[in-house]
């Protein structure tokens, strides 16, 4: 009886949650450079403190780092690390991974 119930239920789930990855997958841009992505999510944030960050993020990236000691690189890696958290947070939004969902769904389905 409840592999009656499970199975069509559990197909349905995972049909709808492939639909709407697939629908979000053709409505953004493809990108592949951490950078790129970076810049994109930047595009999308209106803020000033975003705009900001990017240009300061883009700054270090234009830098000559063969010239800097090994402790003004580690400062700057410290920042670059500071400056992506910060744009994380502007960012907002709640990330579920896939495993977590999986796990969410069965504990429903089962209690």
């Amino acid at each position: 009886m409840k592999r009656k119930v499970f199975v069509p239920l559990a197909s349905l789930i995972l049909t709808f949650f492939i639909s709407t990855q697939a629908s979000m997958a053709a409505t953004e841009t493809p990108v592949k450079d951490a950078a790129k992505v970076e810049t994109v999510k930047a595009e999308k944030l209106e803020s000033a403190e975003a705009k900001a960050i990017m240009a300061r993020l883009e700054e270090i990236k234009a830098m000559d780092k063969k010239s800097m000691t090994t402790h003004e690189k580690k400062a700057l890696r410290k920042e670059v690390k500071a400056l992506k958290t910060q744009m994380a947070e502007l960012g907002g939004g709640v990330y579920i991974s896939a495993g977590a969902l999986i796990v969410i769904l069965l504990l429903i389905l089962l209690l």
